[in-house]
């Protein structure tokens, strides 16, 4: 075990992959000669060359549609879109051509591309640093979405990815990065005691997509949550006193609905957390799911504790976020009801 930040995670899984696969390529906006605006990809250039790793022009829509055709011909692309909030040039290549390939080729085609993008707020970058658009790749038939939450969870999962036949979204919390979080603030305090740095295994350390782990066990509530609402679910949960079990989903398609449905059978209520805006989140689709496979066994109605339905306010960053306080009170309304 080696113990890493997030950052430090991703760049091993980098390592791990290309120095196993020549047919694996990384490359972005600034991820080569700089290695990236959070150094992700820091040292990849100078060990495999610009041939492996290198930079591509502000262009998500060319960095994405050549990914697909170099997938198509048999290379493993890596791609790095600088921010998630800058993804939304190459949406049409992603959903028409990258999530499709394989369908529309009778699987004569396939296409194994990884797109990974810093997601959600948190490091007072406005409106265009700070989006989490999960539930918009979500919605396509075709593509696999990640979220990790620690470092061991965001090597693993990226090895998964990097090996996966089909294309991955590997969305990356920013608040995440750089050491662990402490859920017990609404601003971004760093608690090393509380959350050290991650313990990762060397190697080939592949975590599996589809496989959700339960991170705190309890018998009072679900909590669903993902990337750094895990760790404010957990201040919540400690600040109240609730005995809530925090399912940490890692892969929202495909998404362990056994996990999910095992826990909310046990505990008869149910708390989905998330950092994107309200409407049409990923938590209403869990909502859902929930309802359909757990009616019978819930106590209390579900509730939702989310970002608001509004353009990212960046003047009110930490008002918008699910904080431990927001957390807290549908716990505890959960418990009363």
């Amino acid at each position: 075990m080696a113990r890493m930040t997030m950052i430090e995670a991703i760049r091993d899984a980098h390592d791990v992959a290309m120095s196993a696969d020549e047919r694996v390529v990384v490359y972005g906006e600034d991820v080569g000669f700089f290695g990236g605006v959070f150094r992700c990809t820091a040292g990849l250039q100078a060990k495999y060359g610009k041939s492996r790793c290198f930079d591509a022009p502000i262009n998500e829509g060319g960095i994405v549609g050549t990914a697909i055709g170099m997938a198509a011909y048999g290379l493993k692309p890596v791609i790095e879109i600088q921010f998630a909030d800058y993804v939304y040039p190459a949406f049409d290549q992603i959903v028409s051509e990258a999530a499709r390939l394989r369908h529309r080729s009778n699987a004569d085609f396939t296409c194994p591309i990884v797109i990974r993008m810093p997601a959600g707020g948190g490091i007072f970058g406005g409106q265009t640093h700070s989006q989490s658009p999960e539930g918009l790749f979500t919605h396509v038939s075709g593509l696999k979405v990640v979220v990790p939450s620690n470092p061991r969870d965001a090597k693993g999962l990226l090895l998964a990815a990097i090996a996966d036949p089909d294309p991955v979204i590997f969305l990356e919390p920013k608040r995440l990065y750089n050491g662990p979080f402490d859920g017990h603030h609404d601003k971004p305090i760093v608690s090393w005691k509380k959350h050290p740095l991650g313990d990762v295994p060397e190697g080939d350390a592949i975590v599996p997509l589809g496989k959700a782990s339960v991170y705190r066990e309890g018998g009072d509530v679900t909590v669903l949550a993902y990337g750094t609402m895990v760790f404010v679910a957990e201040a919540a949960a400690e600040a109240t006193g609730v005995d809530a079990e925090i399912i940490d989903l890692r892969t929202l398609l495909p998404l362990d609905l056994d996990a999910i449905t095992a826990s909310v059978r046990k505990t008869g209520r149910c708390v989905i957390v998330h950092e994107a805006t309200r409407t049409s989140g990923f938590g209403a689709e869990l909502m859902a799911l929930v309802q359909e496979n757990c009616f019978y066994h819930l106590e209390t109605p579900i509730i939702r504790v989310t970002g608001w339905d509004t353009p990212y306010p960046h003047a009110q960053e930490w008002e918008y976020f699910p904080g431990p306080v927001r957390v807290g009170a549908a716990l505890k309304k959960v418990m009363e009801d």
